[in-house]
């Protein structure tokens, strides 16, 4: 378990801590407790509260005795038990869960909607019923005076099943060519609609009939043609009283006697709200995306504190009452929190609350709301670097704490600089665009591969030139089509090849009765015809053979080439130094001992000098000319014979001829 402090809200992390492995033995695990404080202070609220992969939904049953997750993977459902702190069922499904609802006050009656445009209806003892729907749901309501299910899917339709009689009734038709989210309120039964041109509609299940529609988010907020954001939660407070949330982060708390919000808050993110939920009893809204949950005030809108996610957050549950907070996220295990000044513990969970109370002594870690943490390169891109050793920075950790207000002013100041060099860039641009060239060749070929762009119209196949995923092959200079490298060459006698039509042959004449009936001589006689023919056939296999020596006719010049460029590097020097001997022997001297590193620095670079005028190698105009000078007088030729057979003896003693090998003859068969 961990502490947090947020705008002097304590929240208490009971999923955090080291988890043990189940394979381990009791005995183990106690030794690790005894030795581990992590371990000790880890709280196992509810034993295997997790998924294989991730978690997707989560929900308390109406009786407030169950939790029901679903998760992947293999998509499954977990059911656990509040009494006794573990889990109750899990079962498996055939496609994954996208939204569920709990039909009786405990876990005996859930409808699931799946990704593959299914709906399964379950039971205490399992699957009970499977049916499909026409188009991919979203989210699905059910509306308890009528025992209707209203699903809203990628469609206008709403779409309505009868659970009493097991059919589909006629579906509702919205204005909006997608629907999000729907929500039956609990007190009058009005169902609402969340749909994606950010409009609410208000359907009425006694009379079958749209009641009012409310456009919540601006039709086009910015250029034309912009779609407005969409509505994705949508819940209520009370019998007047909901919540919106939008695609774009904004949430908007609407009664339903005037058009207008009375409350508006905004995550600043820009991420979708997945899930809006109240607190009657402390004036608070959950409102939560990805990547935060942030509970504020429902009069003023100001944040109360937050909870941020480690991992992406899918969803979460409340239990009415009390301050208990459940998370389904992009992890293996699901989240549980606790804030004591939301409400207190629920029964099953009691001891909680003098847990709390012993803890508030220990250290928290806190985290302000006022105030910005920002590192030295922050610190220096914003400017505020004079402001060290004041009051207006906090030094902390490896940087500072500097008041909200402030950094926002600094931030603001700082974007506007870069966005006005960003301004004189975009238009030195447009005039270097705007400025003619000296000779104007107007042209519809792209400036990247306009070869190859050519050819493509000239063979009709410029759709390729206006495909979204080939757009870069005539953009981007990257994708420059190099003629000269190895692979072009020798593929280019093939697409020559390739261009060549080919020999059409002429037609066969016509047998008829009469030429059947001329004498047998004259039929076995050959024509020019059949001479033609043969000719023909001759040339098309010989067409079928010339690429291929094309191919290795230009495999051998690429070849050719390699082989010049090498010779030009090994011949960069006027001279190509040869050593007549090994290193070992030339200029080799025994007193100073045979081998090249014991040698001196002087005895080394005489022994090269002597090896380099001892032989040359000039290109002259009549070739190649080497180059040697020998010892003056025979003394000179004797020490020279002698290093040559002292280093055969030398080389002779480390040669180690195999011993004990026998030839075996085999019998001739």
């Amino acid at each position: 378990m961990s502490i947090t402090d947020v705008n002097d809200v304590k929240i208490y992390n009971l999923s955090a801590g080291k988890s043990l492995p189940d394979w381990l033995t009791d005995q183990k695990k106690k030794k690790l407790l005894n030795k581990n404080g992590d371990l000790r202070r880890k709280i196992d609220l509810i034993q295997d509260f997790d998924m294989p992969g991730v978690s997707t939904s989560i929900k308390v049953t109406p009786d407030r005795q169950y939790i029901i997750a679903t998760g992947t993977y293999k998509p499954r459902i977990k059911c656990y038990d509040f009494n006794n702190l573990s889990a109750k069922f899990e079962r498996c499904f055939d496609a994954e869960v996208v939204n569920f609802e709990i039909l009786s006050e405990d876990y005996s009656k859930i409808v699931f909607l799946q990704c593959d445009r299914h709906i399964e209806f379950h039971t205490a003892p399992g699957r009970h019923y499977r049916l499909r729907i026409p188009k991919f749901g979203r989210d699905l309501a059910y509306h308890a005076p009528t025992c209707d299910l209203f699903l809203v899917a990628a469609s206008p339709e709403i779409y309505r099943f009868n659970l009493e009689r097991g059919q589909f009734s006629q579906s509702f038709e919205t204005q909006s060519p997608v629907n999000n989210v729907c929500v039956v309120n609990p007190e009058h039964h009005l169902l609402c609609v969340g749909t994606e041109k950010g409009t609410v509609e208000a359907w009425d299940p006694r009379q079958h009939s749209r009641c009012a529609a409310l456009q919540v988010t601006a039709e086009n907020p910015g250029d034309e043609g912009t779609p407005a954001p969409s509505i994705t939660a949508l819940n209520f407070k009370n019998g007047l009283q909901f919540g919106t949330g939008t695609s774009d982060g904004q949430i908007f708390l609407f009664d339903l006697r005037s058009n207008r919000p009375f409350t508006t808050k905004d995550h600043m993110n820009n991420l979708p709200i997945k899930r809006i939920n109240f607190n009657p009893n402390a004036s608070v809204v959950y409102s939560m995306d990805s990547g935060i949950l942030k509970i504020w005030d429902e009069n003023t809108g100001k944040q109360q504190t937050f909870i941020e996610s480690t991992s992406e957050f899918n969803d979460f549950c409340t239990i009415p009452g009390t301050g208990m907070l459940f998370f389904a996220q992009e992890d293996k295990r699901m989240q549980t929190f606790y804030i004591p000044q939301l409400g207190p513990a629920p029964r099953w969970c009691s001891f909680l609350d003098n847990l709390t109370e012993e803890l508030d002594t220990e250290l928290v870690q806190n985290i302000y709301d006022d105030y910005k943490f920002v590192t030295q390169q922050e610190l220096a891109e914003l400017n505020l670097e004079d402001l060290k050793g004041t009051n207006l920075l906090r030094a902390y950790m490896h940087g500072y704490f500097v008041d909200i207000r402030l950094y926002r002013k600094a931030r603001s100041a700082v974007d506007y600089y870069s966005f006005d060099r960003y301004k004189k860039q975009k238009a030195r641009q447009q005039i270097e665009e705007t400025r003619p060239s000296r000779v104007e060749i107007k042209t519809d070929l792209p400036k990247v591969n306009r070869e190859f762009a050519s050819k493509l119209i000239e063979a009709e196949s410029d759709a390729l030139m206006h495909d979204g995923r080939f757009a870069a092959l005539f953009a981007d200079p990257d994708f420059t089509i190099d003629e000269n490298v190895e692979e072009y060459r020798l593929l280019k006698p093939v697409l020559a090849h390739l261009k060549k039509p080919k020999n059409t042959r002429k037609p066969i004449p016509k047998v008829t009765p009469a030429v059947l009936q001329e004498d047998e001589a004259v039929q076995h006689e050959s024509t020019d015809e059949d001479l033609f023919s043969e000719q023909e056939a001759d040339e098309s296999s010989d067409d079928d053979q010339k690429w291929t020596k094309d191919v290795k006719k230009e495999y051998k010049k690429v070849q050719k080439e390699k082989r010049q460029e090498e010779e030009a590097k090994k011949a960069e020097g006027d001279t190509i130094k040869i050593r007549a001997e090994d290193d070992l022997t030339v200029g080799w001297d025994p007193r100073k001992g045979g081998r090249r590193k014991e040698m001196t620095l002087g005895d080394r670079i005489a022994r090269q000098e002597s090896a380099e005028n001892a032989f040359k190698v000039e290109d002259t105009s009549m070739g190649r000319q080497m180059k040697f000078t020998v010892g003056s007088g025979s003394k000179g030729m004797r020490n020279r014979a002698d290093q040559i057979r002292k280093h055969r003896e030398e080389r002779r003693q480390l040669v180690r001829r195999p011993r004990g090998i026998k030839l075996k003859r085999l019998p001739f068969k």
